[in-house]
């Protein structure tokens, strides 16, 4: 699938569609660098629970999981009790899956090993790149791939340090959400947008 023109005049990649919340999304947060480890947590979390879920789903959702999660503060999700995991298996906001809640945890505590070593979630992801976007080329969808060799790499990285749903397709998919790569289509307005805030990276 090719670029679409909108009836606002702008040329956006594809998957948005017409959507109002998922286009705002795609033109002020999909691709931008994100360097806050608090914000590279929260989205990394985001992107697990999609696993077998549409993006969309989630977005729809986040202020109920924000709301959930203490606003994806690492330092409470990581003293959570049974009682409080059994309370967000009940809330009808969030992905009721317990797998990735509790998961959700055990990677909370892993952001919390991570700063408590020095250095930041931010730095150890971006170490993997110099600290600088890969900026695509990508005319069609169907080029864009699903993982890559350094999803692989971070992949692993961050399963070894207890990182939960981390996979490398997960993991790709988050990269492309904050930034690491942009993986906007040529002809998107929002490409070469990304690339300038890249390179002032």
């Amino acid at each position: 699938m090719k670029a679409i023109t909108h009836a606002d005049g702008l040329t956006r990649c594809p998957w948005p569609k017409d959507d109002p919340l998922y286009v705002s999304y795609h033109d002020t947060e999909w691709g931008v660098p994100e360097y806050d480890d608090r914000a590279l947590f929260e989205k990394l979390i985001l992107d697990g629970f999609q696993a077998g879920l549409s993006w969309i789903t989630i977005l729809r959702k986040r202020d109920n999981f924000r709301k959930a999660f203490d606003d994806f503060d690492p330092e409470k999700i990581a003293r959570y009790t049974p009682r409080k995991i059994e309370r967000l298996m009940q809330d009808a906001g969030i992905v009721r899956n317990r797998l990735k809640i509790e998961g959700t945890v055990r990677s909370a505590q892993s952001w919390l090993d991570i700063m408590e070593k020095g250095g930041g979630f931010s730095n150890l992801l971006w170490d993997h790149l110099s600290g600088r976007p890969k900026v695509n080329a990508f005319k069609t969808l169907k080029g864009v791939p699903a993982e890559t060799p350094l999803s692989r790499a971070i992949s692993k990285d961050l399963a070894s340090r207890g990182f939960k749903f981390v996979g490398p397709t997960i993991v790709y998919a988050f990269m492309q959400a904050v930034g690491m790569v942009n993986d906007h289509l040529v002809t998107c307005h929002r490409h070469e947008e990304c690339a300038k805030l890249g390179r002032k990276a």
